[in-house]
């Protein structure tokens, strides 16, 4: 029915018509930087050596986040910290392609290399294995789910846990 409409489905939970993709998810998907502002909001924020990659997490509670802004002096003052972790570098792998194995294109050796900081052979193995298992092919700019990896999509992901 979606595609009688003109729509596609371009990741694993969205349809959408070509030309109308989700930037925001699109960014979130190929492990670009975001804010988050606001009750339960998440961010990830990419930093020159030695902040490396840092995920950020708001108080999820409404009440708990205007606590925590009120008891920082006024909204003037900023967001409530919430919480902040740097990844190590070993879980970098894991955490970039728990987004980009969303997508039905995959991603590029560039983007992972970019995004990560980290070079391709470092997940070679972990790519063998999968495409051994079915669960990935590769493209001509990089890999992508086959339709086996899409329905076992955590599994695929868990694959690139260290």
């Amino acid at each position: 029915m979606l595609a009688a409409e003109g729509f596609e489905q371009y990741e694993v939970s969205a349809y959408a018509r070509p030309a109308a993709r989700c930037r925001h998810n699109l960014n979130y998907w190929t492990f670009g930087d975001y804010v988050g502002i606001g009750a339960g909001a998440h961010g990830k924020l990419t930093f020159e050596a030695p902040g490396g990659i840092v995920r950020t997490e708001k108080p999820r509670q409404p009440r708990d986040y205007l606590e925590r802004l009120e008891a920082s002096g006024s909204a003037a003052a900023g967001e409530p910290s919430g919480a902040r972790r740097r990844l190590p570098r070993g879980e970098l792998p894991f955490e970039f392609m728990l987004n980009a194995l969303r997508l039905n294109e995959g991603f590029t050796i560039r983007n992972f290399e970019q995004r990560t900081g980290l070079r391709v052979e470092i997940i070679e193995p972990a790519l063998q294995h999968a495409l051994g298992r079915g669960l990935l092919e590769k493209s001509t700019a990089g890999w992508r789910p086959t339709e086996l990896g899409s329905r076992f999509l955590n599994d695929l992901q868990g694959g690139f846990l260290e």
